[in-house]
């Protein structure tokens, strides 16, 4: 009989896994999993998810679920009684659980699991889902440690399932863009780079999580996660050393640092400077991505979109035209189609936590760089198997 897949979202306490293949790129937000074939299904299938948490990111995930022709959203998971009240309010009536455990106990026709929780004790929860053969898709950072991250990865690959990190920065449309400017030669090659994200990020709005208020290196673990992996991404190349530091202005609301300033050295000799703040003293937010090539320079004006590019001698910047995107909706399809079309139709695997470490490990090297004041290799603090 032909099994009809089936998705659990859910959020904030929780756990279960899938099996593993190759990986696959898509115009979907980020995500990383691990999928083998045995549990692959016809391409005429629907998948069935369970969707874990249910915060503003989860919230974006059930919008992005309820649109995928090939996903049914199956129950939500969430501790929080007002947070699974407002789910069922705005998306539909569904099963509702407490805890991943209490869902999968009560249901044994889920096929994956979107997991939007914060990244805190995941361990059980990804065991369980192993332990009944659920692919994961899981938002970023996989963990806040770069040993427990290996620790998931190392549980999801024993287990054959796949498990796929929710960086949906990778399918915007700016991002292709860029890397088709890059990849066509546009400009020439890119020899450095500056990048620049400045936000007022207002941690006690009522709409955010709370915890990076109170977490070690919330702009690090949070954000410059992205960023990170956007360089890795677009450049198609691995960082080899960091020179970091980070601080807090005497203004900021967070417990430790919000501001980081990283000079990266990547393969080839391509430097990339970077600047990151959450606490930005203007509410206006300032981006800038700019790249200098051989030929002349690509630059990025805004998070989602503004993308140009001007040869030496240009006088203006050329407009690269960009399609419609709804934001944090468009590029979370992209990646939820990619999830899809890995699990369902044996589609290459994108954003695996394998790859995740590499970029973790960028983040723990700057934390180290501004502790010690000296440059850090990123091959020293990548765990070894």
């Amino acid at each position: 009989m032909q099994r009809s897949p089936s998705l659990i979202l859910g959020a904030r306490g929780w756990g279960m896994g899938a099996r593993l293949s190759t990986p696959r790129f898509s115009t979907l937000p980020n995500l990383c999993v691990f999928v083998d074939s045995p549990l692959l299904w016809s391409n005429t299938g629907m998948l069935k998810l369970l969707l874990a948490g249910l915060g503003v990111r989860g919230r974006h995930w059930a919008q992005v679920i309820l649109r995928e022709p090939r996903c049914q959203l199956a129950a939500f998971v969430d501790p929080d009684p007002s947070a699974l009240l407002r789910a069922k309010a705005d998306f539909g009536h569904r099963p509702t659980f407490p805890s991943l455990n209490d869902a999968l106990r009560a249901l044994d026709d889920i096929d994956a699991l979107v997991l939007a929780n914060p990244p805190i004790g995941r361990e059980a929860i990804v065991r369980a889902a192993v332990a009944r053969g659920l692919p994961m898709l899981i938002e970023k950072p996989l963990a806040l440690s770069l040993p427990e991250a290996l620790r998931l990865v190392r549980i999801a690959e024993a287990g054959g399932v796949a498990l796929m990190v929710g960086l949906n920065f990778r399918y915007l449309p700016v991002t292709f863009a860029i890397k088709k400017l890059l990849a066509d030669g546009t400009v020439g090659a890119a020899e450095f780079a500056r990048f620049t994200y400045e936000r007022w990020r207002d941690g006690k709005r009522p709409d955010l999580n709370k915890y990076p208020l109170s977490m070690d290196q919330p702009m690090l673990w949070e954000q410059s996660i992205h960023h990170f992996d956007l360089m890795r991404h677009v450049y198609e190349r691995e960082p080899l050393h960091v020179l970091c530091q980070t601080w807090n202005p005497g203004w900021s609301m967070y417990a430790d640092d919000s501001n980081v300033s990283a000079l990266f050295e990547f393969a080839g000799g391509l430097r990339v400077n970077y600047h990151g703040t959450w606490q930005g003293n203007w509410a206006v937010p300032g981006f800038e991505w700019r790249t200098d090539c051989s030929l002349g320079i690509i630059t990025q004006r805004e998070q989602f979109g503004a993308l140009g590019y001007a040869r030496r001698d240009d006088s203006a910047l050329t407009p690269v035209p960009l399609p419609p995107h709804e934001r944090w909706i468009s590029e979370t399809r992209a990646l939820l189609d990619a999830f899809v079309g890995h699990v369902l139709d044996s589609e290459p695997f994108e954003c695996s936590g394998r790859d995740h470490l590499v970029s973790l490990a960028m983040l723990v090297a700057c934390i180290r760089s501004s502790q010690t004041g000296a440059a850090v290799a990123i091959a020293d603090v990548l765990p070894t198997e």
